[in-house]
């Protein structure tokens, strides 16, 4: 696409942005998707907490007043609904003012909610720390509760994070690089040895093996039967792993500070040389788990959903693009960066700028819930970084 009209599409898609998410707020926060009936009875026209953490980020970032001041809103409700251990909720019901914490708990709406608290505070501007110090010293208790205490990295049931209907569990790369940012954020203790158990684990083909036993014998498994070692593993399990490559998770290793420059280019080259961003920025993973393979489960095939690639299991997903957008920056290749980003946009445009929650990984047929705020705000997110040079991960 010829650079004036990639502009000019970029400067729209940022528009529609803009107003899907005004459309999208609510008294209770920023609902995951525009509130039609068939996002009611799917669930989507609530609060979710990772969907919210993400979306107060890009509408603080939007330049947008009425965004930024309903930024906040959608955290606010969901401390409120804090699970008395600590836990924020996978989502809450605006309407019926209900908190739902998923059959097998969901980890990542607590990380995120800690992410998007500490971000929107901006050292203490709005206050957001100090109001809720007490639900966030009960979040990191409850996060801490999930930590090994040898690998410093947090344990998960499968499917309980934002892939829900994937087989990951152990040690989930996605989580743990979440929790290396939050430990960053709050200074938390033992930061080190989560960084260096990280790199031990999910990518124990370049990294020394740690000298505490279980740590050779998980990373043995690994090392004899991995096909992709040029990424880091989705996931360790006591004697499986995945292996598929987690493009979200690999991604957020490098914009979280885990992965040396020399890995964060090997990354970068081996996500490009899998065409992960080709047509539309990106598949969820490089090759989709087949029903023929040890790791499917047959809740997968849950609502016809999680098919080879279909939705996490290889569907293209504009929210993980936006990220894609910012590790390109991060890492140096802001030509590259406009380039993805004028291919986001495009992603948004289709069917009249729907900005669908999916696409499939095959057929690039718009898929998924239709009027995705978190596909709205990673874009606002991503042109800011680009635009401004800002980067909200820091080290």
């Amino acid at each position: 696409m010829h650079p004036q009209h990639s502009s000019t599409l970029i400067a729209e898609c940022r528009a529609r942005a803009v107003e899907l998410l005004r459309a999208n707020l609510s008294p209770a926060g920023i609902l995951a998707a525009a509130p039609t009936a068939h996002a009611r009875e799917r669930g989507y026209a609530a609060i979710f907490g990772r969907d919210a953490a993400i979306c107060a980020i890009g509408m603080e970032l939007s330049g947008d007043r009425e965004l930024q001041l309903a930024a906040a809103t959608g955290l606010q409700r969901l401390a409120a609904h804090q699970a008395a251990n600590g836990q924020i909720a996978k989502f809450v019901d605006g309407e019926h003012d209900s908190a739902d914490f998923w059959y097998l708990g969901c980890i990542d709406a607590t990380l995120w909610w800690l992410i998007a608290i500490a971000l929107l505070d901006g050292g203490g501007k709005r206050g957001l720390k100090e109001r809720y110090e007490p639900q966030i010293l009960r979040a990191v208790q409850w996060l801490e509760a999930q930590e090994h205490q040898r690998f410093f990295l947090l344990q998960q049931n499968e499917a309980s994070d934002w892939a829900d209907i994937m087989p990951r569990s152990g040690f989930v790369l996605y989580t743990n690089a979440l929790w290396y940012w939050v430990k960053k954020i709050f200074a938390l203790p033992r930061s080190s040895e989560t960084l260096e158990n990280f790199n031990g684990l999910f990518h124990p083909f370049s990294a020394g093996l740690a000298e505490y036993r279980r740590a050779r014998l998980l990373a043995d498994y690994a090392l004899q039967r991995a096909r992709r070692r040029d990424l880091y593993l989705s996931f360790v399990n006591f004697s499986f792993f995945g292996d598929e490559g987690d493009v979200f998770g690999n991604v957020l290793a490098l914009l979280c500070g885990l992965a040396t420059p020399g890995m964060a280019q090997l990354v970068i080259e081996t996500l490009l040389k899998e065409q992960v961003h080709e047509p539309y920025p990106v598949r969820a993973v490089c090759e989709p788990i087949l029903q023929t393979d040890m790791l499917w489960r047959p809740y997968m095939s849950r609502h016809e959903q999680n098919f080879a690639w279909q939705y996490h299991n290889g569907g293209i997903w504009p929210m993980v693009g936006g990220f894609w957008v910012l590790a390109l920056v991060r890492s140096g290749y802001r030509d590259l960066a406009w380039s993805e980003l004028a291919k986001l946009a495009r992603a948004a445009a289709l069917n009249d700028w729907e900005f669908n929650e999916w696409l499939h990984g095959e057929t690039f047929v718009p898929s998924g819930m239709p009027h995705q705020s978190w596909n709205a705000a990673t874009f606002l997110w991503a042109e800011h970084a680009l635009r401004t040079g800002e980067d909200m991960f820091g080290e």
